[in-house]
């Protein structure tokens, strides 16, 4: 039906009420499909056999078949227009919609340090191979904190609100980091994007 939140291909349907039939139990048993976070700039799934009694009021029920998925409420515009189909490594989800990470409230910045010589490494690497490579955008890089092996980052700049700052992070930053300094093993955006205001790139271009 054309008012279905998601569409299933009839492979991954009859792998899905294969697997529904060896649940225990003698209510009805549905797919619960939910969103769970974001995870490398794309959101992040759990997929659960969950008796459709469970579903409430914060739940959208839809059938495909005598298969039920059952959506959250919450999470039905995040997932609308998604199709799941079966390949060689099992089920996959193919969603349109990507997290609104201009609207992402800012990350809170845990109590690291900024003193010592793992943090004067990192200002010194952003200050030789980060900000000149960057600057062309009109963006620069700032360490905020150091916790453990995590190095905490803000971009400003033509880098703050821009549509590829995630892209700029893990493809060039982090990497250039990762690679001069070893004991760092993640870099972490905390950028407050919302408030950017010139940013270079405003959205990647289809």
């Amino acid at each position: 039906m054309d008012d279905h939140v998601i569409k299933i291909s009839p492979e991954a349907q009859a792998m899905i009420v294969q697997l529904r039939d060896q649940e225990p139990g003698e209510g009805e048993i549905g797919l619960l499909l939910e969103v769970t976070g974001v995870r490398h700039g794309q959101f992040a799934y759990e997929l659960a056999f969950t008796p459709v009694s469970d579903a409430t009021g914060e739940h959208v029920v839809e059938r495909h078949g005598d298969l039920a998925v059952i959506i959250p409420v919450k999470d039905v515009v995040s997932l609308s227009g998604s199709a799941l189909s079966l390949n060689d490594a099992g089920l996959a989800l193919d969603n349109p919609n990507r997290p609104a990470a201009m609207s992402s409230p800012a990350m809170a910045i845990p109590q690291g340090d900024l003193e010592g010589p793992l943090a004067d490494q990192i200002v010194q690497v952003l200050a030789e191979s980060v900000n000149p490579a960057i600057a062309a955008h009109g963006g620069r890089a700032e360490l905020v904190s150091v916790d453990g092996s995590t190095a905490y980052l803000k971009l400003a700049g033509g880098c703050q609100g821009c549509g590829m700052a995630q892209v700029t992070l893990k493809q060039g930053i982090e990497r250039i980091l990762l690679e001069a300094i070893p004991e760092i093993s993640e870099v972490v955006d905390v950028t407050d994007h919302a408030a950017g205001s010139d940013p270079y790139y405003q959205r990647s271009k289809k």
